[in-house]
Parts: structure tokens; sequence; C-alpha cells
């Protein structure tokens, strides 16, 4: 069987995680192998780098970071390989496109962006829970990291994803909905482009 990555996309608190596990949980209970990734990787030497930017204990700019972004997803790049080539499915909960929209939003050259992701595997969907702003702050009030405290950024984001969207033919759905609701349309719609009765 061929395998396939599909990427979730969205601001924080579109409820990426919770539709890539039930994704995951479909796909497994057809007999599918099924792996979910989420991106950053904390667990990773980068990847705990990025959780100390992210918590303010590091000063980066805008182009380290997306650099630390996209070496976090190098790292997993072997085994993504491997998954893909042993006919896995790859859930992500953010990938490639993460980096566009937030570089983006900060004012980093989009080409530039997209060529230093260009060794990664690419999606064979990438689904978009598209909700606003203000809807993240609403889902959570505590705890913000420094992206999620600046809404003129998730603002910017949330247009460049937009842009991404229309560009490569995204399933975006509307993230404001019940989760039940949301993971029907997932499904529904990724289903044929994966192949899958």
């Amino acid at each position: 069987m061929q395998g396939h990555l599909i990427a979730f996309e969205g601001l924080d608190q579109s409820g990426k995680q919770t539709q890539a596990e039930r994704l995951r949980d479909r796909l497994t209970a057809l007999g599918r192998d099924v792996h979910l990734v989420s991106f950053p990787d904390y667990h990773t030497h980068i990847g705990a780098e990025i959780a100390r930017a992210l918590a303010g204990e590091r000063e980066y700019g805008p182009d380290v970071m997306q650099l630390l972004y996209v070496a976090n997803r190098y790292e997993w790049r072997p085994e993504l390989e491997r998954l893909l080539e042993a006919g896995a499915i790859i859930v992500c909960d953010r990938y490639l496109a993460s980096s566009v929209a937030y570089g983006e939003a900060f004012a980093l050259d989009r080409d530039w962006l997209l060529d230093i992701q260009r060794f990664l595997p690419r999606p064979s969907v990438t689904i978009m829970l598209d909700i606003a702003p203000a809807t993240a702050v609403a889902r959570k009030s505590a705890d913000r990291d420094r992206y999620e405290r600046d809404l003129a950024l998730q603002a910017r984001v949330r247009d460049s994803y937009k842009r991404l969207a229309a560009e490569q033919d995204w399933l975006v759905l509307d993230g404001d909905r019940p989760k039940d609701a949301i993971a029907a349309e997932v499904f529904m719609r990724a289903a044929p482009r994966l192949g899958l009765p």
C-alpha cells in the first residue's frame, strides 16, 4: 500500500491535535499502519531549544526561529521516509506550511522558507482548520506562549495560511464547530485523496 503524509495546519487552539488524533484512530480502525507526529517535537535537542525560545528564555530572530523549526523536521526526515516507504500513513500536527505562514508573518522571504524545506517529504493532503485569532484566545486564556499572545501576528499567520490553501488546493474546514462534525468532514473529504473507501 502507498504511504501518505497528512498535515494539519492552522492557528494554535484550532483543534489540530484533536483532529489529528481522531483521524489516526479512524484510519487505524481501517487496518492501516498510522503514526501521529507533532511539530515541533520538543523531545529532541533542537525541539528543547525551540521550547526555551517560546518561553522567553532565549532571544532569536525570526529567521533563526524558522531555521530551528525546519531543522526539527529534518531530524525526523529519515523516520518519515522510512515509514512512507513501508506504506504507513503519517498524520502531522503542523508541518511544512507552518514555517511559511509564521515566517511570512515576520516578513521573511517566502521562497527561502519553501526552499530550505525542499528535501522533506511532501504532504499528500494538507488540512487547514480555520479559526479567528479571537477564538484561539477564548479557547486558551492562560499560559500562552509569545506567539500565541500576539493577536496581530496571529491574524497575519491566518492570512498566509489562507493564501497557501488557495494556491495549493488544501482542504479548508471551519474549525469553530463541534469536534465530531469536523472529524466527520475531515475523513469524508480526505479519504478520496488518499484512495480510501
